[in-house]
């Protein structure tokens, strides 16, 4: 099936899973992705930053499909270190990116 978001995306189906806090780790998102839809990881499911680098590289390994990460901006006394969370999906990000234009570039 083609369509806006599959086109956007470079996935099969219009699928996208939603950030599902403590069951959207690598495994669930690399199974949605292979399967054609757009899996997605739950950013704070991680305890650190640096659990959510290694959860994308995880990701990696399992999939040579798009996948995307879920962060969720909640209002919190103590709030989580969001910076470092969104610099740990800096790499999924230009990787994402360099997919997109080339896709754009091949049209």
């Amino acid at each position: 099936m083609k369509t806006a978001i599959t086109e956007m995306f470079g996935i099969e189906h219009p699928i996208i899973q939603g950030g599902m806090h403590y069951v959207g780790f690598a495994e669930l998102a690399a199974a949605v992705s292979n399967a054609g839809g757009l899996g997605i990881i739950t950013g704070l499911t991680q305890r650190t930053p640096e659990l959510l680098a290694k959860e994308i590289a995880r990701c990696h390994d399992l999939t040579d499909k798009p996948f995307g990460v879920n962060l969720t901006f909640l209002p919190t006394f103590s709030a989580p270190p969001y910076p470092e969370y969104i610099a740990a999906t800096d790499r999924l990000r230009r990787r994402q990116c360099r997919r997109f234009r080339m896709r754009r570039a091949s049209r």
